[in-house]
């Protein structure tokens, strides 16, 4: 056996010995009362999950009494895990489910902030930026606790946040506004949190580790630039000496050359870094570009990961498998004081991780979150304006859409909804409608559907139509008469070519008109 071979497997062994300790330990540990009614509390409303030596238990599930967490240990549980979602009725979950059905049987949600960092003392240090992040925005109630190995949770309750904003219920945007906040607050304590890492640790110990890292930041979005390279060639023929450049990210040293075809010669390659847009570039706006030093590589302060939909986090007082440890409350003024040891299950003495917050006390945060998404150009909510298309001169709108396509968007009353969709992404897409209009009416036809299509289903399609833009079938293809559509071809081979030929129809009408309504004015 060789020796990286013997090792992996006495490490497998080693972690195998360790979690079969921790399930020792919590068999006497769940069956307290107190941590028992501790997490039962905590997870009314929340799909909850155990977790075995061999993985998780089936979901959704739910706690039906204190005592469950007791049972589930006396089964192997070693910890157990909580949605942030809240839920009518957890084991109403279907994956089958669409957003809005998810919406429907979701009461709300809390946010959640993941601290994770291999050094405790840093995590020290983020969690308590991150809690004067928060209250700098109005948040007073804020819940800590240890996660059981070197990092910490923060949550706010969904009762600080608003009921709605506008005309938008905020417990329907989950994982979305959740993740923009997490991203606002981020960005607050990115360069502090640095700065005190740097203080308590040599900058050149850090360098050498390679745990201190430059990024270069496009300044007017306070981003990391993304890198672009170019190679340039040149012909060693001398009667040719053509040059090149190449943006590819082949590894090859050498490209045929197009003047003479033998093969050029690779003599440099640069670098330089874009905008996420590309619309700026540091050749040209060099003063938009900035290096920075980061202690990313040594901490991710909020791990935006954990906002998602149905993720799973442990449950406060549930133990840690790697650790043995509690997952326990935290006083956020106590943080410098706390010591791994606090932990001990012997040691733990319950108290709520759900902060007594008061109504509405995040609402600034969420509005500032909200506001600082839009200045930094942050997708949040798109709506589309209605305008029209203008292709090649013409003017479209959905009054010149063929019926079959019109038929389609009224919704699949049966089987058949996957090849509808190809077929209407195939047309909105060749006639280069944007893409928050194309989303606005494929999700808008899949809530008419018999039974709409997954989310992710149709994000995934939506986005890969608009990189692979095709022409729709032709209407002598079965596919029309599969799905039910019988198609009155009018003399037009494609839903395209009928299109176009109605949008020349009504721009031929608009142009009579205004030279009549020119010759009329002339009369007068």
């Amino acid at each position: 056996m060789a020796f990286e071979d013997r090792e992996d497997k006495e490490d497998g062994e080693k972690q195998e010995k360790e979690l079969r300790k921790v399930q020792i330990v919590a068999k006497s540990y769940y069956a307290r009362k107190d941590v028992q009614n501790a997490i039962f509390e905590f997870c009314k409303h929340r799909e909850t999950v155990p977790r075995y030596l061999d993985g998780f238990g089936k979901r959704p599930d739910m706690f039906d009494y204190p005592n469950d967490l007791f049972n589930y240990a006396k089964k192997g549980a070693t910890s157990f895990h909580c949605s942030e979602e809240l839920w009518g009725n957890p084991l109403d979950i279907n994956t089958d489910m669409n957003a809005d059905e998810y919406n429907k049987i979701k009461i709300g949600w809390d946010f959640l902030i993941d601290i994770d960092s291999k050094y405790l003392d840093y995590s020290k240090i983020a969690a308590k930026l991150i809690i004067q992040a928060l209250e700098h925005n109005g948040v007073k109630n804020i819940g800590l606790k240890f996660s059981g190995s070197k990092g910490f949770h923060l949550i706010v309750p969904f009762k600080a946040f608003p009921k709605q904003v506008g005309d938008e219920l905020t417990k329907d945007h989950f994982p979305e506004w959740a993740r923009l906040i997490a991203q606002y607050v981020d960005e607050m304590v990115q360069r502090p949190l640095t700065e005190k890492i740097l203080g308590l640790t040599n900058q050149e110990e850090l360098e050498k580790k390679g745990k201190l890292i430059s990024e270069v930041i496009f300044k007017l979005t306070n981003q990391p630039a993304l890198i672009h390279r170019v190679t340039k060639f040149r012909c060693p023929n001398f009667k040719c000496r053509t040059e090149m450049n190449s943006t590819t990210k082949s590894k090859r040293k050498t490209l045929r050359c197009p003047s003479c075809n033998g093969n050029m010669e690779k003599i440099s390659e640069e670098e330089y870094y874009l905008s996420q847009d590309s619309k700026y570039n540091s050749q040209k706006n060099p003063e938009f570009f900035e290096e920075r030093k980061t202690a990313k590589a040594v901490i991710d302060s909020v791990d935006i990961i954990l906002v998602a939909s149905r993720h799973l986090f442990r449950a406060p007082y549930s133990l840690h498998e790697k650790t043995a440890l509690a997952s326990v409350v935290v006083d956020k003024k106590k943080i410098d004081d706390f010591n791994p040891m606090d932990a001990d299950p012997l040691k733990v003495k319950p108290v709520s991780f759900m902060p007594d917050s008061e109504e509405g006390e995040a609402r600034e945060l969420l509005m500032n979150a909200l506001d600082w998404a839009k200045r930094e150009n942050i997708e949040t909510i798109k709506k589309y304006e209605g305008k029209a298309v203008d292709l090649k001169g013409l003017t479209i709108d959905e009054s010149m859409f063929p019926d079959v396509i019109k038929k389609i968007m009224k919704g699949m009353k049966s089987d058949g909804r996957k090849r509808a969709l190809g077929i209407l992404l195939s047309f909105l897409t060749s006639l280069e409608f944007p893409q928050d209009y194309i989303e606005e009416k494929v999700n808008e036809w899949n809530k008419k559907n018999y039974k709409p299509l997954k989310t992710g289903y149709v994000k995934s399609q939506v986005i890969w139509a608009l990189k692979n833009k095709r022409m729709p079938q032709n209407y002598d293809k079965p596919i029309y008469k599969d799905l039910g559509f019988p198609v009155d071809a009018q003399g037009v081979k494609n839903p395209i070519n009928y299109t176009i030929k109605e949008a020349f129809r009504a721009k031929g009408r608009s142009q009579g008109k205004e030279r009549s309504q020119g010759k009329k004015a002339f009369e007068i």
